[in-house]
């Protein structure tokens, strides 16, 4: 009873809160017209300066409004072109799929010997060979442990000279229990399905092992010890790729000063990414991860990347060549649109922009380049530079959404207007953001790190497996065959472009 109570009491302060917003918008609305009628008066600059700020008051207040009741979305309703209205396929709906790599068991039913008479005459049933009524159906086979016993023989010669013991399986560790299937398979539990170690071993005793959180921790850090020189092999070969994304997010150091402050860094190539968790978000740790690169690197407005390359400028060190993301801009200016609704003629330009790149998409090469070429020297072009000419024109508050989309726009247009030159340039680092998802639901789900050796274990595993999937590999048969390959010769590298299909 107490808790319907609070139910009630919460959703009549909700009521109370919607009347009382929407009698403000309708005083702000009134007040906004009044004032727009003294400026036609008067021709009062000032009064032109105070209905701005009137208007940047409204915004503010929509703002929390929305904060408060609104849906955490960016999603824009499709009323005209947006940089996601590109052709996508159509639903498939909820119906049966075809499911060609699965093991089919096909399983006779026949009639039990009582039922084999014929209804009409009472003669005999016999056998329609060939004719059948099929109907299949997904099953499953619950996932299962064993205790596998390797009994290695032992041979000798009659002299007593000699004796010699046949090979084993490779061991993740010396005389280790758990075999690299085992290991691989907790890897993949918490780095890309994100299951947490002590979800792991609840489902783990249900299926009959008995283990705990620090034996399934074990593994995991004796699998990164094989992986590491391929994680840093990872490394070096993103940073000598002539377009880099990059891009950042937080990642918590449990238990340790500063948690807050620790974040993933990513470098995205299109056929690997490698991950580094560091203990800042400044230039240090920045310089740390990219090094000496030298080629594109394509990232957000985030200030640390053009400080650290005017400081390698500075110093006349070789340094890299800054590319900027529509997609944050596009972002800004759908932020502002609830506001601004003059704003969504820029959403509608880049919009345009990205249908012009989507052309080239369903083109091979080097066809598709050369599409990619022409159509931002024309069209890309003209649309760049109507983007500028409309925000140059634009009065706005600087500190109003709109000004804040508009200034972030100008700021970094050399870096936005790169593109243009070079086809080898992503309009955006999205490719980069999707690659970054599983860091975001791993973080949610458990929490970050508790060490920083926990940081280098988490940042190796997730480049790994994200990288098997950017070249089509199944990650978890792609760790175990570098790992095989590293416990049979130690050091070994296997980059997952290496295992790549021809």
């Amino acid at each position: 009873m107490v808790q319907i109570e609070q139910e009630t009491d919460i959703e009549r302060l909700r009521q109370v809160a919607l009347l009382q917003h929407a009698e403000l918008t309708r005083l702000h609305q009134r007040l906004a017209e009044l004032t727009a009628a003294l400026a036609a008066a008067r021709g009062d600059i000032a009064t032109t300066t105070l209905q701005l700020e009137l208007q940047l008051l409204q915004e503010q207040l929509a703002a929390k409004t929305r904060a408060l009741f609104g849906p955490s979305s960016e999603r824009r309703p499709r009323d005209g072109a947006g940089a996601d209205d590109a052709p996508r396929p159509a639903p498939r709906g909820h119906g049966p799929r075809p499911q060609p790599t699965l093991p089919l068991v096909e399983i006779v039913h026949t009639l039990e010997a009582a039922d084999q008479q014929c209804l009409q005459c009472g003669g005999a049933l016999t056998v329609w060979e060939g004719q059948t009524e099929d109907a299949d159906e997904i099953d499953v086979v619950e996932r299962s442990f064993r205790l596998v016993r390797h009994r290695r023989q032992k041979y000798r010669c009659r002299c007593s000279g000699c004796v010699e013991t046949a090979l084993g399986p490779p061991k993740l560790t010396a005389g280790g229990r758990y075999s690299v299937a085992f290991a691989v398979g907790v890897a993949l539990a918490k780095y890309a399905d994100h299951l947490p170690l002590a979800r792991q071993v609840k489902q783990m005793a249900r299926a009959g092992l008995a283990i705990d959180t620090q034996t399934l921790w074990d593994q995991l850090a004796a699998l990164a010890h094989h992986l590491t020189p391929t994680h840093d092999a990872l490394h070096a070969y993103v940073l000598t790729t002539p377009v880099l994304g990059a891009d950042e997010t937080r990642w918590p150091l449990l238990g340790q000063p500063g948690a807050t402050k620790w974040h993933a860094w990513a470098r995205a190539a299109p056929d690997a990414v490698c991950y580094r968790i560091a203990g800042s978000r400044g230039v240090a740790a920045a310089a740390a991860v990219l090094r000496d690169y030298q080629g594109w690197l394509v990232a957000d407005g985030y200030r640390v990347y053009p400080a650290l390359r005017d400081q390698h400028a500075a110093a006349r060190a070789p340094t890299f060549r800054l590319a900027h993301c529509w997609a944050h801009v596009r972002r800004k200016f759908v932020e502002a649109a609830p506001h601004y609704p003059e704003a969504g003629e820029v959403v509608r330009l880049i919009g345009e922009l990205y249908a012009v790149e989507a052309r080239s998409r369903a083109l091979p090469e080097p066809a598709r380049t050369a599409e990619r070429e022409a159509g931002r020297r024309t069209e890309g072009t003209a649309l760049v530079a109507a983007i500028r000419a409309w925000c140059v024109a634009h009065p706005v508050l600087p500190e109003s959404a709109l000004g804040t989309a508009i200034r972030y726009t100008l700021d970094l247009w050399p870096g936005l207007t790169a593109f243009l030159t070079d086809p080898a340039l992503p309009l955006d680092t999205n490719h980069v953001e999707r690659g970054m998802r599983a860091l975001a639901v791993g973080r949610k789900n458990h929490y970050g790190s508790r060490s920083e050796r926990g940081t280098r274990v988490a940042a190796l595993f997730y480049s790994l497996i994200e990288s098997a999937k950017l070249v089509g590999l199944e990650p978890g048969a792609y760790l175990a065959e570098a790992t095989r390959r590293a416990i049979a010769t130690p050091g070994t590298v296997t980059l997952p472009a290496a295992l790549r299909a021809p």
